[in-house]
């Protein structure tokens, strides 16, 4: 299964408006997307309560993961969403 290690970028981690904007990426992709924290329980991306809940900050590590046609894809284009500061205007 292919994954992304990446860094939180946001200023307030994955947390209101950036968790919105990468759910709502998630969600447009084709292919389910999950994102884990450390070595805890994947949860799909694609929910602003699940992103949330993760409690990922700025810099900490989180792994995205995807499986089926166009897996590579999705997640790099969710990937350089998370390593952005989404909270800029």
């Amino acid at each position: 299964m292919p994954e992304r290690r990446v860094t939180v970028g946001s200023k307030v981690g994955l947390h209101a408006r950036p968790a919105a904007v990468v759910a709502k990426a998630a969600a447009a992709a084709p292919v389910a997307i999950t994102i884990r924290k450390n070595d805890g329980a994947p949860v799909k991306a694609s929910s602003v309560l699940n992103l949330m809940t993760l409690g990922a900050m700025h810099g900490d590590e989180v792994v995205l993961a995807a499986e089926g046609d166009g897996a590579d894809a999705a997640l790099d284009a969710l990937a350089e969403l998370v390593v952005r500061d989404l909270d800029e205007k």
